[in-house]
């Protein structure tokens, strides 16, 4: 019997048990909290599995605890909430499968049936909840070994787990980036990683927002170019995000080549999630949430899943614009511009939202070269002022994906780069401390040259607005109504619009 080192003696184990054994039935802790009891990780969610009815042992310790039990009977299962912790409960079950579909025919089952349909051997330990063998180790599979070996592995054959389920594959390429941590890497056993290849094909079968969710929690993981590695050997990825796959390789013409764009790809993703978990801790990093209609800033406190979108989808427009020229070599002209196109097509794809989230992936896209070309040119306030008006409330997480997209094998070019970085850093921090460009409002707005000239909607308006907008974000005025109600008076009389009121 493999010691608990006091993992079930928490008050809700103890209720559990007790109840269970008033109802009749047996009861064990399964999965991904045993798991992470071993690594010694926090765990907020505890899985019960219980060889009767999980929703009927939910509501009776519902009723004990004066808590409320949601409960999914389509599911048979059953949750409450217990001091912050969320405590599920289902009933001991085994499953089959029909080859066209991801959803098992379940039947009633026991401890060992429940624990043969798990996914991995280290997600398939349970923890006895029974008075007389009360936090004893229950492993058929060797889930506890492979935990300490770091092994992900399927309790039978994986052709048959992942073939009944194809989300498994890319669960088995999360767990082996999530559990990956520092000097401890998780890999995936060699006959796992070919029968994923053999059963890719089977993807065609799972919903796409049940793979964007899989590919959203790799995405946050401290080192999530593990998690895309792994795809694409098994030739998931090229069924997930082909796009992506086309940024392998090379190609040289009279001896010269250009970057390993997946590599780096991969590189910049791994580095905006070391930067963005290091600004976290020390809370330098905002998100903004509009309140009647204002933003308002508040300190991150986990990672932006959509800045990893960002990263990971920064260069994917290169494919698309790769040329060769012999006097410059290699190009990717205006492949932020063809990378920003596909940001929506991609999102749909995968039937993600298509909103200010998506709108957000693609601005960065689109702007990821701007503070890059900053740093090679002279730093004006004016170049400074229309990035940050671009950017808006996104300079920040702009800056880091940029910053994170200096690498080079040549130290000395990345110190460089990096240097001048800091210069452009901080001449943002000057120019938006000056002009408050960030939130930029026009002072002039299209209702007042309406009322002034007594016009109807037209393209005039638009181009009075275009001209007071320059002129502010090039230096010319300050952001001031006098100053802007001046110009563009003067803007307006030269293209013959006279005012049929003097004052405003």
């Amino acid at each position: 019997m493999t010691v608990t080192q006091g993992f079930l003696d928490g008050k809700i184990f103890h209720i559990v048990s007790g109840t269970a054994r008033s109802l009749g039935v047996r009861a064990f802790v399964i999965g991904g909290y045993v798991r992470d009891c071993f690594l010694g990780r926090p765990s907020k969610d505890i899985d019960i599995v219980v060889e009767g009815s999980g929703i009927e042992l939910a509501e009776a310790i519902g009723e004990k605890l004066h808590a409320n039990v949601s409960v999914f009977r389509n599911f048979g299962t059953a949750m409450l909430k217990y001091k912050g912790v969320e405590v599920e409960f289902v009933g001991a079950r085994k499953e089959s499968y029909r080859y066209d579909s991801r959803k098992p025919i379940i039947e009633n089952g026991t401890l060992e049936d429940d624990q043969k349909r798990r996914d991995f051997t280290i997600n398939a330990m349970a923890f006895s909840l029974q008075e007389e063998d009360y936090g004893a180790l229950v492993d058929p599979f060797g889930g506890i070994r492979d935990l300490a070996a770091g092994i992900i592995r399927t309790p039978l054959d994986p052709d048959v787990t992942y073939s009944d389920d194809p989300l498994r594959m890319i669960r088995a390429v999360r767990f082996a980036t999530k559990l990956s941590d520092g000097d401890r890497k998780f890999t995936i056993v060699p006959e796992s990683l070919e029968s994923m290849r053999r059963n890719r094909g089977r993807l065609e079968i799972l919903s796409k927002e049940r793979i964007a969710d899989e590919l959203n929690k790799i995405l946050v993981c401290p080192r999530p170019s593990i998690g895309f590695s792994l795809l694409e050997q098994t030739g998931l990825l090229e069924y997930i995000l082909p796009q992506l796959c086309r940024l392998k390789g090379t190609e040289s013409v009279d001896g010269r080549g250009h970057k390993e764009n997946f590599s780096h790809t991969l590189e910049v993703l791994d580095n905006v999630a070391a930067a963005e978990i290091k600004d976290i801790a020390g809370c330098r990093l905002n998100d903004y949430e509009y309140e009647n209609g204002v933003p308002v800033s508040k300190p991150r406190t986990e990672p932006c899943v959509w800045l990893r979108w960002a990263a990971l989808l920064h260069d994917i427009g290169k494919p698309a614009t790769k040329r060769y020229d012999a006097k410059s070599g290699w190009t990717f002209h205006g492949h932020e511009v063809v990378g920003a196109r596909m940001v929506p097509k991609i999102f749909k794809s995968l039937k993600m939202p298509l909103n200010e989230k998506m709108k957000y992936v693609e601005k960065l896209v689109l702007l990821h070269l701007r503070p890059i070309a900053l740093v090679t040119e002279e730093v004006t306030d004016s170049a400074v002022r229309r990035l940050l008006f671009d950017a808006g409330d996104d300079i920040d997480d702009l800056m880091l994906l940029c910053n994170a997209d200096i690498t080079s094998k040549n130290p000395r070019k990345v110190e460089k780069l990096r240097h001048n970085f800091d210069i452009v850093r901080q001449k943002l921090v000057e120019v938006e401390a000056k002009d408050a460009i960030r939130n930029f409002k026009n002072p002039i707005t299209g209702e007042y040259i309406m009322e002034l000239y007594g016009i109807p909607p037209c393209r005039e308006i638009g181009e009075l607005k275009e001209t007071v907008k320059n002129a502010i974000l090039d230096g010319i005025i300050d952001n001031d109504f006098g100053e802007a109600d001046r110009l563009m008076r003067q803007r307006a009389s030269e293209m013959g619009l006279v005012p049929v009121r003097k004052d405003r």
